[in-house]
């Protein structure tokens, strides 16, 4: 699979609000987003030959759900050699101080 870095792209506001409640009324965790710092993602994104970011979801050892961040290179493999990120801020508790829509 090649990768350009342009892969993703925006979708309509509307649609990102139905989806993330449909997630939240699916019963299929409680968490519902986890924030990176900026810095942190171009940490990852800047590494030599990173195109992009391959996201994982995963179950730490408590069995709570955790979204993994590796970068991709052009062919589009991972480069696990590099920085794996995890960590983020969990929502909840760590949620938008002003109620986003995408938050419900």
């Amino acid at each position: 699979m090649k990768v350009t870095g342009k892969e993703g792209g925006p979708i309509d506001r509307n649609q990102a609000k139905r989806w993330t409640a449909k997630y939240r009324t699916s019963g299929r965790g409680k968490t519902n987003s986890h924030l990176f710092g900026a810095e942190t993602v171009r940490n990852l994104l800047e590494q030599e030959g990173c195109v992009g970011m391959r996201i994982y979801y995963a179950l730490d050892d408590n069995g709570e759900q955790q979204l993994l961040l590796v970068g991709t290179d052009a062919e589009g493999n991972d480069m696990t050699e590099g920085l794996i990120l995890d960590l983020a801020s969990p929502c909840p508790p760590d949620c938008s101080v002003n109620k986003s829509e995408l938050a419900g």
